[in-house]
């Protein structure tokens, strides 16, 4: 009954995109479309689609539920849920020195709570159809099988995307576990807080929390130590900032002091062997050109951007497709939903915004793109970390949207980009990566591939990124101060009423 539900919903919402549909069938059928050249129809499809539901209003919070509803274990995976132990607030603590280490000005921020982190194993299960349900068994039990499926002793420390407010690992099972058979490793896939309830730094609280507990398990784990030269950061749009950000801690809390307390016991601070990111969102102040440019291309809305002529003066607001709701806006309102306007452009935030020089010690990175939104501080913070001399992979899908390896998995360019990543990770563990200063540039239907220089691969230079980046943090900071004049005000005339 529950199936028959779930396809006449999907028919009802394909019904109202019928125009659609045609309109985008047709023009692509007599060679018309704007991305002549650059995507099949199928990819077209699949944006436009995508894009209209990203339009439609709604409020954040049913979105939010939407995405983290569990549709249940079934099919080539195994996945064990687990809960890692609160551990002692130095964690949170050692979050917050790193993050006033990189202060520039008077950046503002929440102080969260430490908390009991939860997860899930996920691993490749041979042998089954794609609707075979998991086995009624302990999740002890399918750890332990999972394990004997994938035997590698590499470990993937994996952060889902979702804008920091939307997904959870229960949706990026699919290609988490792909990934779990193309290396043979077991992947922790972290179900950090989301935002805007639990705003920044405490999804970085909990993925530094995972990550120690990988390295020092806490009493009754199901997993062994593991080393920190055998584990790989991994993580998709948001979920690649975090794992960008979570190396970034690491690489600040190690110039100042070389141990953090963990469960009692003063453990060292290392760096894992490798940290692999798909699109990630590098500035979260959304200030490049891609965001706009590359709009006709992806299913990401180009960002609203202050006026161009310094004598207009428009304030930010809050986007116009949400309606709101218990959940946002906040109160007191916040501008981005994320972190305070004043933190867009922290480091911990945006890693956009780190200085090449703090990238120097580390370890290799890979980033893979599209033609996206995101292209810009993706290409831009891959030249900073090859400026830094730390071993560098990059790779660019012509014509292909946001975080297209893992949505359109049965597509070519998937296949391709499922290659190159889990190639990433197991050559990362071995100490194999042979960084070349290149970008490898993947033309349309992969049928032409050339090696670009890093350094030439986007001309936006740094003094115009720390340019855009400010301009659009001061934009929205004057709006976070507007939206919470009026907030005030509105609730001095409720209290007045009463």
């Amino acid at each position: 009954m529950s199936s028959l539900r779930e396809t006449l919903a999907l028919l009802k919402v394909l019904l109202v995109r019928i125009p659609l549909i045609l309109k985008t069938v047709l023009l692509h059928g007599i060679q018309m479309s704007p991305v002549k050249g650059k995507q099949d129809m199928r990819t077209e499809l699949t944006v436009a689609i995508i894009r209209s539901f990203m339009s439609t209003k709604a409020p954040l919070g049913k979105t939010q539920r939407q995405g983290i509803r569990d549709p249940g274990v079934k099919g080539p995976m195994w996945v064990s849920k687990v809960t890692l132990p609160q551990p002692e607030v130095d964690v949170r603590d050692a979050v917050i020195r790193a993050i006033e280490d990189l202060k520039t000005g008077n950046e503002t921020y929440d102080i969260p709570a430490t908390i009991a982190v939860e997860a899930e194993w996920t691993g490749y299960r041979a042998g089954v159809g794609k609707k075979t349900p998991e086995p009624d068994l302990s999740e002890e039990e399918k750890y332990h099988k999972l394990r004997q499926e994938s035997p590698s002793d590499m470990m993937i420390l994996y952060f889902h995307g979702g804008a920091y407010c939307l997904m959870d690992p229960c949706s990026h099972r699919v290609p988490v576990a792909r990934l779990s058979h193309l290396t043979g490793a077991p992947v922790l896939s972290v179900r950090y807080r989301l935002a805007p309830q639990n705003p920044f730094p405490a999804a970085l609280v909990d993925a530094l929390t995972a990550y120690l507990s990988l390295l020092h398990p806490p009493p009754g784990s199901l997993h062994k130590p593991v080393p920190a030269n055998k584990i790989v950061f991994a993580g998709d749009s948001a979920g690649g900032n975090l794992s960008l950000v979570l190396l970034q801690t690491l690489l600040t809390l190690d110039r100042a002091s070389h141990t953090i307390r963990f469960h009692g016991k003063d453990v060292p601070i290392e760096l894992p062997a490798g940290v692999a990111t798909i699109s990630p969102w590098c500035d979260v102040s959304r200030s490049m050109p891609s965001t706009s440019g590359n709009a006709y291309l992806d299913y990401l809305e180009a960002p609203a951007a202050p006026p161009n002529d310094p004598a207009v003066k428009t304030l930010f607001t809050t986007p116009v497709h949400v309606i709101p709701d218990d959940v946002w806006p906040t109160s007191p309102p916040r501008a981005d939903i994320y972190c305070n306007a004043s933190m867009l452009s922290h480091p911990l935030v945006s890693p956009l915004a780190t200085p090449a020089d703090l990238w120097k010690n580390a370890p290799p990175i890979w980033i893979s793109t599209g033609e996206e939104g995101l292209t810009d501080e993706d290409l831009i913070l891959a030249r900073r970390v090859h400026q830094a001399g730390a071993p560098l992979v990059a790779e660019l899908f012509e014509g292909m949207p946001h975080c297209h390896g893992i949505l359109m998995m049965d597509r070519p360019a998937s296949h391709r980009f499922f290659e190159s990543f889990a190639g990433f990770c197991r050559d990362a563990v071995a100490g194999r990566i042979v960084s070349t200063g290149n970008l490898t540039w993947l033309g349309f239907k992969l049928q032409l591939t050339k090696e670009i220089p890093i350094e030439k691969a986007c001309e936006v230079s740094d003094e115009q990124v720390e340019a855009l980046m400010q301009r659009m943090t001061a934009w929205k900071m004057e709006g976070e101060i507007e939206l919470q004049k009026q907030w005030r005000a509105t609730a001095r005339f409720n209290e007045s009423l009463h």
